[in-house]
């Protein structure tokens, strides 16, 4: 198949043949470098390239070639090369209006001509667009055998996905070759799904610990001691585990799926600071992973925690193994979890065309079909967005009077520019239809005051979160909904004073401390946080600084 091709189209010769020698330098062991000097060629070039069958990583277009629309290669490049990464080439004096047209246009990212220093200009793009390819792109090393509506299958390919694992789906009801591997065995078919690994080997209805230590990923901590140990791996988590390890905590974080958290599953999320292009929730996942195991933070997932249980001043976290892991302080950072959606017929659903959240990996699936979509804030939204690109139609279904209420208005915006997603507000879903996968949901208009049964094989659940704190009982105090207090908001004793109730210490708690000294809160389970992705970073941030304080206090 060749070395995957980094295409880039520019009309002035000299700063092509700058670029192409730059980015051979860099990359050119592992890419090749093709370049063409006019929009007619590029397309020719790319044509040529799909029917040799070959893979396109990148694309870079000039947004003023002499024939054809720089803008126009780029969106044919996608259609052709639905995986590969685009990016336009710019002047300075141009910027502005190039944002704007990345945003109608979906592209990328954008260099600013002459790209030098390249380490500087040219580098850190092609670095980012080049993790995030890999990163998406399938190959035939790793292999997913089984049935699009199954749900232990759904389960393996949301696995893999949220923890940026490339793999190739194979369809029993669709693919040869999915036969062909499994030696057309009938015991195997009764057994799907299967993985096949690089080196041959095989698992029948594996779970996520089975993968994950089949691929490399840590599933057991180290040690048994730590200074800090994080439990909830999402961008508090991440926040924090950075944080924590770069000012010298030996750190640990525990997550029960992948890095990311439910955020790690928005498609993008395009108000985060510094990214003007937007960024996928995998996307900050992966690049908070990489930043924490630079600081050698010690991340092990899948790993769930059981229990939490303070000795003296000593917090020690119980695994659902039994191990035990203690340390100077715990973070808190485990999250929220959606909300499920309580309609007749949809438990035996969930994975079999009913799905809570919504990974990049289920787009490929929903090609030219009709989708619904529940829910009306952010993560609605986003998905609604993402989904556009693959579904013949996306709805959403909305109880409240209209999206402003919840949603950021650049998404309002997006929905309404996007023509192939409708909006039914007022309505609701009442119940689900099918035996083995999702065939139709009946929906209630509540502004014609009438059902109506619509067929479809997907619908994608957003519908505000919960927290995950039972577990949490008689360790920390909580409010109504499972929500963690902290600080300010714990409730103040009438025997200690100023205190709050059962605390210990004379001092007040820190803000993003619990009622149980030395266990720090932070993110969405925590009461009275700000849901946004930069909030639980700078939570995460902030945290580490209390824990800091808290480590040198003479009192603990």
């Amino acid at each position: 198949m060749g070395k995957p091709v980094l295409l880039i189209v520019e009309d002035n010769q000299d700063l092509l043949k700058q670029i192409q020698q730059d980015l051979e330098r860099r990359y050119g062991r592992r890419y090749r470098v093709v370049t063409a000097s006019s929009g007619e060629e590029a397309l020719t070039t790319l044509r040529r390239l799909r029917d040799d069958g070959q893979r396109v990583a990148v694309v870079v277009a000039d947004r003023k070639l002499p024939d054809v629309d720089g803008i126009e290669v780029l969106k044919q490049a996608r259609t052709m090369f639905g995986a590969a990464k685009c990016a336009v080439l710019t002047s300075f004096d141009e910027r502005e209006r190039i944002v704007q047209t990345m945003k109608e246009f979906r592209l990328d990212d954008y260099l600013v001509k002459p790209c030098q220093p390249p380490d500087q200009r040219l580098y850190p793009v092609f670095d980012d667009l080049l993790a995030d390819w890999e990163s998406r792109v399938t190959i035939e090393n790793l292999r997913v055998i089984g049935s699009r509506f199954s749900p232990e299958a759904h389960q393996i390919r949301d696995f893999l996905a949220r923890n940026c694992v490339p793999f190739e789906w194979l369809d029993v009801d669709r693919d040869e070759e999915a036969l062909r591997l499994l030696g057309d065995s009938k015991t195997e078919l009764s057994h799907l799904p299967v993985v096949v690994f690089p080196d041959g080997t095989k698992l029948t209805q594996p779970t996520n610990a089975e993968i994950a230590q089949k691929i490399g990923l840590k599933v057991r901590p180290e040690g048994d001691f730590y200074d800090l140990v994080i439990v909830g791996g999402g961008p508090s988590g991440l926040a924090a585990s950075v944080y924590g390890a770069s000012e010298g905590l030996r750190t640990v974080m525990i997550e029960r799926d992948a890095p990311g958290g439910q955020a790690g599953l928005s498609s993008m999320i395009e108000n985060y600071l510094g990214f003007p292009a937007g960024l996928s929730g995998a996307d900050l996942a992966r690049r908070a992973v990489a930043q924490a195991k630079k600081f050698e933070v010690e991340i092990v997932s899948p790993q769930v925690v059981s229990g939490l249980r303070v000795e003296g001043s000593t917090p020690i976290v119980t695994l659902s193994d039994g191990s035990e892991l203690r340390s100077h302080v715990v973070l808190l950072a485990t999250g929220v979890q959606w909300r499920r959606l309580d309609v007749p017929g949809i438990d035996r659903l969930v994975g079999a065309g009913v799905y809570y959240g919504g990974t990049l990996a289920e787009a490929f699936f929903c090609r030219n079909e009709d989708i619904y979509l529940v829910g009306g804030a952010n993560s609605a939204g986003q998905a609604a967005v993402y989904f556009s690109r693959y579904a013949r139609t996306v709805t959403m279904l909305v109880r409240g009077a209209n999206l402003d209420d919840e949603m950021s208005r650049y998404l309002v915006d997006q929905i309404k520019n996007t023509p192939n997603i409708k909006v039914r507000l007022r309505t609701t879903v009442v119940e689900v239809h099918g035996e083995s996968r999702l065939e139709a949901i009946t929906i209630f208009d509540a502004a014609k005051n009438q059902k109506e049964t619509l067929s479809t094989n997907a619908l994608f659940i957003f519908i505000g979160a919960l927290p995950h704190t039972e577990w949490l009982q008689n360790v920390v105090q909580r409010d109504d909904h499972g929500f963690i207090l902290t600080g300010p908001d714990l409730p103040r004793g009438e025997s200690n004073g100023h205190f709050p109730q059962g605390w210990k210490l004379n001092r007040d708690p820190f803000w993003l401390e619990s009622s149980q000294p030395g266990i720090f809160v932070a993110g969405d389970v925590r009461h009275g946080s700000v849901k946004r992705v930069a909030a639980g970073v700078g939570e995460g941030a902030t945290a580490v600084q209390f824990i800091h304080q808290y480590l040198s206090s003479a009192e603990r």
